[in-house]
C-alpha cells in the first residue's frame, strides 16, 4: 500500500510539472539594486559647493537639494579696543547680513539655485561641469553664470559669466582659479567712472588639517574695470559633520553675492561670519 501511494504521488507531481509553464517553475530572482549615483559619494577633498563665498566645482547629484545659510556680522572686529569688542561679544551683538540659498541638481553635472540676502538682493546662478578631474583629466572645469538684482530682483541687475578651475593637491585639499566677469558693479551709476563692469580672478583653496576639519582661504583680485577699495579676501576654519558643513570665517567685507564680491571689501576692517550647509542626500 505504501509503495502504491508513493508511486501515485510521483505520478501526480510529474503531471503538475508537465502542465506548468517552464518560466513559472524557475525560482524568482530578486531585482538588482539600482546603481548609486557616484555624485552622491563624499568628496573628502572637495566637500562643499563654495569655499567661503566663491563657488567650487563640486557636482550636485541629479534631483538632489543643498541648503546654505550665510551670516556676516556688521561690526568690524578691529573697531575700538578689546574691551569694546568683548562688550559686543566679539561682534555677535551687532546686526548682520544674512543669506539663504537653495541649490538643485537639474541634470548630471548641471546645478543651479537661488540666493537671497536680507538687504533684499536676490541672486540666480547656474553651473555646468564641463570636465571632471580624473586620471585622464588633470583639472576640473565648470562654466558659471549668475545674475543678481537689488530690491527683490526689481532693480540694478548685475549679470556675471565665468569659469571655475579646480585641482586637487595630493591628499591635502583642492585649489581653485576662477576668472569671472561681472557687469554693473558700480552701485552709483551717477558717479563718473571709466568702467561699469569688473573682471576679477578668484583664487582659493580648501585644505584638510584633520579627517573632518578644513581651513579655507580665498581672494578675488580685480584685473580690469571697476575696482574700488580693496579686493575681497576671506579665510576660515570648518567642520564636516555628516551632511552638514559648519564654517567660521573672517573677511574684509560683508558681501556674499558674486557682484558684491567683485565690488571688493574694505581697506582696514575685518568682519566675523559663518556658513552652514546641509546636503539632503547624506
Amino acid at each position: 500500500m505504501t509503495v502504491r501511494r508513493l508511486l501515485a504521488a510521483a505520478a501526480l507531481g510529474a503531471a503538475v510539472l508537465w502542465v506548468t509553464p517552464a518560466h513559472a517553475q524557475q525560482t524568482a530572482q530578486p531585482a538588482a539594486p539600482a546603481e548609486r549615483d557616484p555624485d552622491q559619494n563624499l568628496n573628502a577633498l572637495q566637500p562643499d559647493f563654495t569655499i567661503s563665498t566663491l563657488p567650487t566645482t563640486l557636482r550636485l547629484p541629479r534631483y538632489k537639494f543643498d541648503f546654505r545659510v550665510t551670516h556676516r556680522f556688521g561690526r568690524p572686529l578691529n573697531q575700538g579696543d578689546f574691551g569694546d569688542l568683548l562688550s559686543d561679544f566679539f561682534s555677535l551683538d551687532s546686526s548682520a547680513q544674512i543669506g539663504l540659498e537653495l541649490r538643485f541638481g537639474f541634470f548630471r553635472g548641471t546645478q543651479g539655485g537661488i540666493y537671497r540676502t536680507n538687504d533684499r538682493t536676490i541672486e540666480f546662478f547656474a553651473e555646468h561641469n564641463v570636465m571632471k578631474e580624473s586620471d585622464t583629466h588633470p583639472i576640473g572645469l565648470d562654466a558659471y553664470a549668475a545674475i543678481d538684482g537689488t530690491n527683490n530682483f526689481t532693480d540694478s541687475y548685475s549679470p556675471a559669466l565665468g569659469a571655475i578651475v579646480s585641482r586637487t593637491v595630493g591628499r591635502l585639499g583642492t585649489v581653485y582659479a576662477e576668472p569671472i566677469w561681472v557687469n554693473n558693479t558700480n552701485p552709483l551709476p551717477s558717479e563718473i567712472v571709466d568702467h561699469n563692469s569688473t573682471f576679477m580672478f578668484g583664487l582659493g583653496g580648501r585644505f584638510r588639517v584633520r579627517r573632518t576639519v578644513y581651513v579655507v582661504v580665498e581672494g578675488a583680485p580685480r584685473l580690469a574695470g571697476y575696482d574700488p577699495d580693496r579686493a575681497h579676501l576671506a579665510f576660515g576654519i570648518e567642520k564636516l559633520v555628516g551632511g552638514h558643513m559648519f564654517q567660521l570665517n573672517v573677511s574684509n567685507g560683508v558681501g556674499t553675492t558674486i557682484s558684491q564680491v567683485a565690488r571688493g571689501g574694505t581697506r582696514h576692517d575685518w568682519f566675523l561670519g559663518f556658513n552652514i550647509t546641509r546636503k539632503f542626500w547624506r
